[in-house]
């Protein structure tokens, strides 16, 4: 199967979650609108509640990124208004 051209763009489909086809970059994306650990990820997007074999891959992307809503988190204070909707 030949790639679709993609001329000045890499390909980034770095694949955390095989078994519901999430990506890093869908991680992070969750990870700026809000979810600071692994458990609001699988809220946002199921990641990690099948084997499970992706959940330390997600911690370790959720560690990596600035996260001025985990202090909150730590706090005990509600941070995640539309992901808890989802949920």
């Amino acid at each position: 199967m030949a790639r679709p051209s993609n001329p000045g763009r890499r390909w980034n489909r770095v694949y955390v979650c095989s078994c519901f086809g999430i990506t890093e970059q869908q991680v992070k994306k969750h990870a700026e609108d809000g979810a600071c650990t692994p458990r609001q990820v699988a809220s946002a997007c199921k990641a990690g509640t099948d084997c499970g074999s992706c959940v330390r891959r997600i911690q370790a992307l959720l560690r990596r990124g600035e996260h001025p809503r985990r202090e909150l988190a730590e706090q005990g204070k509600p941070i995640l208004t539309v992901l808890d909707e989802a949920a």
